[in-house]
């Protein structure tokens, strides 16, 4: 029972994760373009250094979560990502929205984390069950994130990333 109590917190952990990754995937290019005008290079490094952060710190993360705890190194990855949509929410300069971007390329390195912990709390028989869970968590954030970013949109790019900060709060 208690497994099961525990892989639906990381499936609602990953899920939130990629859903505020998600709520941001249809505005980005063009906040970053029409906003700040900023250049395609530009818009090219703000959205290639999340996913940099997350190669970065995924195994330093992870690792340390070996040490610490699984626990909470997630919690706080979670409130890091959400101060990272706040500042998205306040970003009127390149630097402000590279900085958020970052921010929450580095809290979302988490997922190395969630995986870990299926491992510890699943038997070998039932890891595959939970590992699937993580992907469904995936699909479910790509899928409501980006719908969701861009129904908000049309109510100021700042309640976007308010709502992204909100979940992962």
């Amino acid at each position: 029972m208690k497994t099961k109590a525990s892989l639906s917190i990381i499936f609602v952990t990953v899920f939130i994760d990629l859903l505020g990754f998600g709520l941001l995937i249809p505005i980005l290019p063009t906040f970053a373009s029409k906003e700040l005008a900023m250049s395609d290079f530009q818009i090219g490094m703000v959205v290639a250094i999340f996913s940099l952060m997350q190669f970065i710190f995924n195994p330093i993360i992870g690792n340390y979560s070996d040490k610490i705890g699984r626990r909470p190194i997630i919690l706080v990855s979670l409130l890091l990502t959400s101060i990272s949509y706040i500042i998205f929410s306040f970003a009127h300069t390149f630097l402000l929205l590279l900085v958020s971007r970052m921010l929450a390329g580095f809290g979302g390195s988490n997922i190395a984390v969630a995986q870990a912990y299926i491992a510890d709390v699943t038997t070998p028989k039932e890891r595959t069950k939970g590992m699937g869970m993580i992907g469904a968590a995936f699909g479910l954030g790509f899928v409501f994130g980006p719908m969701l970013g861009g129904i908000l949109s049309g109510y100021g790019y700042e309640v976007v990333g308010y709502t992204a900060a909100g979940f992962s709060f």
